[in-house]
């Protein structure tokens, strides 16, 4: 064999051969502070990758942030505070991924998915990355299916569909939580997996709302991912991520799932505080210039697949807290940009008693009855705008001596519809109960009961539906439609109701 043929063989056997082994790349911390830390001698790291810091006690876990020239700027997950200056930083070569998996259902656990329920380990059936693209416009489908949430007035005038981004909106203690627990409580006997991420809350607001879920018998559809109060900021960072990951496996089984972000405001704080540590250049209101990038990319992940790509939805929840009812301001304005619309929660109303305190001027969905079943589509239709027109009448009325009938009429129409909608707090009504009962309230079979005894009204034709006429309620559900039949049968059994009274 001469010399040419060789050389040829050994540049095939050269160019075929696949490296097995990575070189371990090490560093070391140049300085640590209140849960960041920045490191020397890892030049070849990647964004978002986990390091592993080697100390005297121990190892920890880090996510790489900052990729400088000089050095290298990381969030620490776990405790700072045993971290020393010179101690040697190892770079893993893996993205930070969280486990995911139905074994979650059930549980409670932190960011990185493990227990803080003590309930044992949980098995996971992979790892999923914490960032991820979201989804393009060819796997998509537009959102036609409807998530209900158990509340009258939300179901019937701002209907959240199966993949759309639906924000919370309102200041501190106006029921904001309440709507998203009312939410999940509701798809405890539905096919939609829930999960509800505790961003920045006390501990015992958190064990409160996982003893509801329990009472409801919704926790073992459910799963809680907690950040508290008292946890480094960079659990608070990566929470909504994590509760995301966790959501997508379920929408890449082809099944549905809901995530709730409790809040993003604190999020965005959180993130603030860790920039600002790794010395990031401070924006608008010391936010960083990439807050709005930190919940675009997050939200975006939410959509419904179509059937060429599973099928399986994730629907968000995000929570945005408001100052003095300011909606304009720089995080609220940019969630609402993001987001397919939102639900305000005014405290004026919440004061005098309206719960949920419903702002319905501001409240949109931009998905809208196309979110909706079509028996609630008959009933609501016009809801909305009985009600908006009734909050104008209402301020004017104060002020007017002589009211002409029809005004009169409408404002009285007004009081018991408002009361109609009014609702207990983790007491999600079934979608059929919610179509007779606003069927009886915008059809006028109302106006001869007074105000007060309204939601007593709505209790006794309820049971007696159910009791003397309960095939009308079957039909509805099972049909989704108010069909010419069951319709006549409604109106009958509304009458009859109303006689006996």
């Amino acid at each position: 064999m001469d010399s040419k043929k060789i050389i040829e063989e050994l540049r095939k056997e050269i160019s075929g051969a696949k490296l097995e082994t990575r070189a371990e790349q090490t560093g070391n911390v140049l300085l640590v502070k209140d849960g960041v830390i920045r490191i020397s001698g890892l030049y070849s790291v990647g964004a978002l990758e986990m390091l592993t810091v080697r100390t005297s006690e121990g190892e920890i876990s880090a996510m790489a942030l900052n990729l400088g020239a000089e050095d290298v700027g990381a969030i620490v997950l776990g405790d700072w505070e045993k971290i020393k200056e010179g101690d040697e930083v190892v770079g893993t070569g893996k993205i930070l991924s969280v486990p995911v998996g139905k074994a979650f259902l059930g549980r409670v656990v932190n960011p990185l998915g493990e227990s803080l329920d003590g309930k044992g380990p949980i098995h996971a059936d992979r790892y999923n990355q914490l960032e991820r693209i979201a989804p393009g416009v060819i796997t998509r489908k537009s959102v036609d299916t409807s998530l209900a949430t158990g509340i009258k007035a939300i179901d019937a005038m701002i209907p959240i569909g199966r993949g759309q981004r639906e924000l919370i909106i309102g200041d501190r203690q106006v029921g904001k939580t309440a709507i998203a627990v009312d939410t999940i409580i509701n798809q405890k006997n539905s096919d939609v997996k829930s999960i509800y991420v505790a961003i920045g809350q006390k501990l015992s607001r958190v064990v409160k709302i996982v003893a509801e879920l329990e009472k409801r018998g919704a926790l073992d559809n459910t799963i809680v991912v907690v950040a508290s109060a008292s946890d480094p900021a960079a659990y608070s960072y990566i929470a909504p991520y994590a509760g995301c990951a966790m959501g997508e496996y379920f929408m890449d089984e082809g099944q549905d799932a809901l995530v709730v972000y409790d809040d993003l405001s604190r999020h965005a704080w959180a993130y603030r505080q860790v920039s600002l540590l790794l010395e990031r250049s401070p924006g608008r209101e010391a936010y960083p210039g990439d807050v709005f990038y930190l919940h675009s990319r997050l939200l975006e992940r939410a959509a419904k697949l179509s059937k060429e790509y599973g099928g399986g939805s994730l629907t968000a929840l995000p929570i945005i807290e408001t100052q003095a009812g300011d909606i304009s301001a720089y995080i609220p304005t940019n969630v609402i940009s993001i987001t397919d619309g939102q639900i305000y929660l005014e405290p004026e109303l919440f004061y005098q008693g309206t719960r949920p305190a419903l702002n319905v001027g501001l409240s949109v969905s931009r998905v809208g009855s196309a979110a909706q079943t079509k028996a609630m589509k008959k009933v609501a239709g016009k809801l909305r705008l009985d009600l908006a027109q009734y909050r104008e009448l209402a301020v004017f009325a104060q002020f007017a001596q002589d009211l002409d009938e029809a005004t009169k009429k409408q404002l009285e129409r007004g009081k018991r519809l408002t009361e109609l909608l009014k609702q207990g707090l983790y007491a999600p009504v079934p979608v059929e109960e919610q179509v007779v009962v606003l069927y009886a309230g915008v059809n006028g079979y109302l106006d001869n009961i007074a105000p007060e005894k309204i939601h007593d009204w709505e209790e006794g034709f309820i049971e007696y539906l159910k009791r003397q006429n309960n095939k009308i309620l079957e039909n509805i559900r099972i049909s989704k439609n108010l069909e010419e039949d069951t319709e006549n049968m409604l109106k009958e059994a509304t009458e009859g109701y109303n006689k006996i009274l």
